[in-house]
Parts: structure tokens; sequence; C-alpha cells
């Protein structure tokens, strides 16, 4: 067949041709949009899977529900839809006495202090008894026979050196009650550092409203009840703070601690003490009067006597006993009391400590003044466990 030419000189045929150039011109500039959106589809997918196995990760790092309780690992805050939304999850003590906080987060975390003192929950008021030693607590088992029936009504704290590693068994009380503890050396500020340690922890426990030291040489001189009713019932805190116009007293005042601290606030005490909480959140947080002492009191002039004692006469006198639960014999002279051994555990030695003294309980004179003693040797604890119930009524 011969194609026909037109007046303009096109072809006939081919004309049909022309006709459909438009559609086609649609159907190719379609076919590279629909090629970009799967593109964006596919991309959006790719996306879509990383984020998930990126979010899976991220929830095993950071923490796991289980049971509406977060078990955190390494975060150290909760996403807003994991915080604590009930009571007890604020006033539930640490689990553990072990930690990562440093002292500065340590000292923060314990200072909070609510601001209505009614609590809105059953609150029993337990006894800190917070261990300051070396090592070993060689009276760790007439503690035990100290505190067996009492749970509920006491917490322990220890803090020793570093490199101790403790061996009580579980089912000792003392399992598991070592805080993180750093270098303590006699006289210097670090000492009054680990006694503001274990008081930081154990303002963490918002049970404990009072707060007692000892060393690993101390021994309960009554039982628990006797010695839970007399702290329970005093209207003061039993922390020694006098002004003792001596070489050791005022003589180890330096008048670069003014204007702070002036020579007529200078106190000495002993260094084991009970508080109650208030007094503990007061030392825990004090930035006022630690850098003078640490800076200004240093051997011979020993912090740990002076700087608790004229701190809190300073602040809060009118709550201090002015004098210490802990009986020591400083007769023999030096600069550490006497250590008592197997030999001198007799009826007649603990009643030279029990009897005959006097003094002032909640403005009456009592003859109960002590609740604890030091320093006894490890020779003398099998003498002291088989004779509690003589000595000490436990």
């Amino acid at each position: 067949m011969q194609s026909r030419v037109g007046s303009h000189g096109t072809l006939e045929e081919g004309g049909k041709e022309k006709e459909k150039d438009p559609v086609l011109k649609l159907v190719n500039q379609a076919r590279p949009l629909q090629l970009r959106l799967l593109q964006f589809l596919l991309l959006f997918l790719g996306v879509g899977i990383v984020f998930s196995f990126f979010s899976m990760y991220m929830i095993r790092y950071l923490g796991v529900q289980q049971n509406n309780v977060v078990v955190m690992s390494e975060a150290r805050f909760l996403p807003c839809e994991l915080e604590p939304s009930s009571l007890e999850s604020w006033i539930r003590p640490p689990s553990s006495s072990l930690h990562r906080m440093n002292d500065s987060e340590l000292f923060w975390r314990a200072s909070f202090v609510p601001r209505i003192k009614t609590y809105p929950f059953r609150r029993v008021p337990k006894i800190a008894f917070m261990f300051l030693t070396r090592g070993p607590l060689p009276m760790a088992p007439l503690w035990e026979k100290f505190f067996n029936g009492n749970e509920g009504l006491y917490s322990i704290y220890i803090h020793s050196l570093p490199l101790y590693q403790p061996d009580f068994p579980p089912s000792s009380v003392f399992y598991g009650k070592q805080i993180p503890s750093q270098m303590v050396e006699w006289g210097t500020m670090s000492m009054c550092d680990a006694e503001r340690r274990l008081l930081a922890n154990a303002l963490l426990d918002m049970s404990n409203e009072w707060f007692v030291l000892l060393s690993e040489a101390c021994i309960p001189l009554h039982n628990f009840s006797v010695v839970y009713r007399y702290i329970k019932r005093s209207r003061f805190s039993f922390m020694g703070a006098f002004d003792e116009d001596s070489p050791y007293g005022r003589g180890r005042y330096n008048g670069n601690m003014s204007p702070e601290v002036n020579i007529k606030e200078w106190r000495k005490g002993s260094q084991w003490f009970e508080i109650n909480r208030k007094l503990a959140v007061d030392i825990v947080q004090d930035d006022i009067y630690y850098p003078k002492f640490e800076q200004f009191c240093r051997p011979a002039c020993y912090v740990d006597e002076h700087y608790f004692p004229t701190m809190l006469s300073i602040q809060s006198p009118l709550l201090l006993a002015n004098r210490s639960l802990t009986w020591v014999d400083w007769s023999r002279g030096g600069a550490h009391p006497a250590t008592f051994g197997k030999a001198d555990m007799t009826n007649k030695f603990f009643k030279g400590i029990l009897d005959g003294k006097t003094c002032i309980y909640n403005y009456q004179p009592s003859t109960l003044c002590f609740l604890f003693a030091r320093k006894f040797a490890p020779s003398a604890l099998d003498v002291l466990l088989e004779h509690s119930s003589e000595f000490f009524g436990f």
C-alpha cells in the first residue's frame, strides 16, 4: 500500500501514530515517579528495620522492665515512662550497700530531706550501727548475739580499708554490709571522710533515725532492747563537746579558722558518737566548716576529735548531751586508750564500768551512762561469748 501525501506533506497513516504521542509521553513521564516512590518506600523500610534493632539494643543496655520493676544496668536515669510511680519506690532502701557513686554524688543524694515531717506510711525507726574498721570484725560473733531477734530495728554499715575482702557467711548479719570505702589515715581528715561516708550511706535508708559510730574493738554493754529504748527516748544526741583550755584542747586551735570558727567556739570530744537524723544530714551536707578543718587542723591537731564537736556545737548546741555513750579507759596515758584482753574479762571488771557512775539523761540523774565500750582485744571474745548473758543480759 502506498502512502498518500497530504497538502502539508505529512503521511496520513503516520498521522495516526502522531495522535498517540501525548499518551506515550504521559506514560513515560509517570515511570520515573513510580520508581522514585518505590525507592523511597524501600529506604523508609530500611530505616525502620535499623531503628528497631537500635531500640532493642538500647533497651537491653539501659534496662529491662519486668513486673513493673525497672532493673537498671549501666544507666543512671529512668526514661519518663519508666519513672517510679509508687510511694514504695521512693522509700525503699537500697538493695545493696555497694554502689558506683563517688563521694560528691553520695553526699548530695544523702542530703535529701523531706519538708513534711509527718510520714505518709508506717515508719519503724531504726538504729544504724556504723563500723569503722581496718579489716576484720573480731567481735562479730558477740554482735551477732546482740542483734539476734531484733530484725527490722537496726541497720549495719561497714567501712574498712579498700583492699579488705570480708568473708562473712550469707547467714551473718554482717554479710553484704560493706560500703564503698577509701584509705583512712589516723588523725587526718580521711578519718572524718570515712565517718561522713558511713553516715551518707546510712541516710539512704529513710527508716534510719539514729546513727552510732563504732570500731572493730567495740562491744555492747547491754542487750538490744535496753540500747534501743535508751536512744529512742533520749531528747539529745550523744557527742562530747568540751571547751578544754589545755595544749590538747584550745592549744590545737589555728587562728586561720576564723571567722567560721573562733577559739571560744573550739570544742573537743570523743570520736565515737550517736546522733539523730537531723545532725547526720548537717554533717553530710557541710561545706562551711569542712574546708577550714581540712586545711588547718592537722596533726598534732587531730581532726576527728574536733571537727564534729565544734561544728555541731555552733549549729545545734541544744541537741547535744555533751557526752559519749562509749566507755574508754584513758588512765594509762598515751595517745590511745587501754586495750583489754582475756584476763580482764571478769564480773568485777564490768561492774566497774557499769556501777557507781552518774550522768544526766533527759535532765535527770541516771546511773545508766554507757551503752558500749572499747578497746577489746580478739583474745577476749571467747570469754565474752560464754558469759554474755551474765555480763550483758543477752
